[in-house]
């Protein structure tokens, strides 16, 4: 792979690094951190909309998120930094504000909103853009991820809620971002 090719890759190195160094400094100390995480209707708790994402109960629960955001994430890449940037930032808000309004009480915390809007933004896009390299990420993505469907149903200790709002928000920027053909 050339060098200019790996560059493109920098965000998601740049995010990974920053979530395990996250993780490490919470484990230290024993999860200290996560008081940052969301609060769903506690004013308090507004920051957890941005901090959140970055926050995670153990390791496993950040490696199987970082997973699927690694390989989302590039595929998301394949378009443009800018485009990834800006879709980050609307998942991460929307979806923290989503659950903020509408979540069920008690600490939400972990990257699955970002990633279920990364997931929802592919599929979508097939829809909106109709281009045979967007049918077939969504193909790709839906073969790797199709199961992740049942992740948007209601589930005992799972932030069900932010996996429904990533990957409403993931389809809303899907339908707000695309392509005009004129």
């Amino acid at each position: 792979m050339r060098r200019g090719r790996l560059a493109e890759l920098q965000p998601l190195a740049l995010i990974a690094g920053g979530m395990l160094l996250v993780q490490l400094v919470n484990g230290i100390f024993a999860g200290a951190l996560n008081v940052w995480g969301l609060v769903p209707r506690h004013v308090e708790a507004l920051p957890g909309i941005l901090l959140a994402p970055w926050l995670h109960g153990s390791w496993a629960h950040l490696l199987s998120n970082l997973s699927g955001l690694l390989v989302l994430g590039s595929l998301l890449l394949l378009r443009s930094r800018r485009d990834f940037w800006f879709a980050s930032a609307f998942i991460i808000l929307g979806s923290g504000a989503l659950v903020w309004l509408f979540g069920r009480t008690g600490l939400h915390i972990g990257a699955s909103g970002w990633l279920f809007g990364f997931w929802g933004l592919l599929l979508a896009r097939a829809w909106f853009e109709r281009s045979l390299l967007d049918l077939l990420l969504a193909a790709l993505v839906f073969f790797l991820y199709g199961g992740w469907f049942f992740g948007l149903l209601p589930s005992a200790g799972v932030s069900f809620e932010y996996h429904l709002a990533g990957a409403f928000c993931g389809v809303l920027y899907a339908a707000l971002s695309r392509r005009r053909i004129q």
